[in-house]
């Protein structure tokens, strides 16, 4: 996760970008986590869409355990089926389904296997690095109401809860509220640029 931190940094920096309001949905909220404890005070702004803390307290030893695991049981599923809980556990309306089908469907059955368990294994290790993972900067949490991510859900309850960050549930939108809820999204992003600009 800090690799990937620290990549987006090299890029934003050689673009000429300062101060950048951070916007990640799912695997990007914890990059940009990673990036605000690699690079306090540079961000203008964070906003998580259907993404999750990073700090260890949140997670218990079963969960990192099983995010460490995870190939035996997506070999186990056949690639039709694996398409399907895909697309339809990570939205709700037809046009986000269509969209993370499309995505899935660019990788053969292993190719995707190997990216997912990429990512929750850099998930797991940062978790389990321990780091501080501090919010410098106005942030706003966005979650589906829906979304059946593993804990998403109850992650961001904590977080709220524990971190005193604003949260906006998302109305009937799964694990992708961006593309379930476009529009209201997107006003959500908007307004928030706006009241730290």
């Amino acid at each position: 996760m800090a690799d990937l931190a620290r990549l987006l940094h090299a890029i934003l920096q050689r673009e000429g970008f300062t101060r950048p309001v951070l916007i990640g949905q799912s695997m990007g909220g914890y990059v940009a986590q990673a990036y605000l404890d690699l690079y306090p005070g540079e961000a203008a702004g964070f906003i998580s869409i259907d993404s999750c803390p990073l700090q260890r307290a949140y997670y218990t030893a079963a969960e990192l355990w099983a995010l460490k695991h995870t190939r035996a049981i997506y070999q186990s599923i056949p690639w039709k089926m694996l398409l399907d809980i895909g697309s339809r556990g990570c939205a709700t309306s037809s046009y986000g389904q269509e969209l993370m089908r499309q995505m899935m469907s660019d990788y053969s059955k292993r190719e995707y296997i190997d990216l997912a368990v990429c990512g929750y294994r850099a998930l797991a290790e940062a978790v389990l690095a321990d780091r501080p993972y501090h919010i410098d900067c106005p942030a706003l949490l966005l979650c589906g109401d829906r979304d059946a991510a593993g804990s998403a859900k109850r992650y961001n309850r904590a977080w709220e809860r524990r971190a005193g960050l604003p949260m906006r549930w998302i109305e009937g939108a799964g694990h992708n509220s961006n593309t379930d809820a476009p529009e209201y999204v997107n006003r959500l992003i908007e307004r928030f640029a706006a009241d730290i600009g």
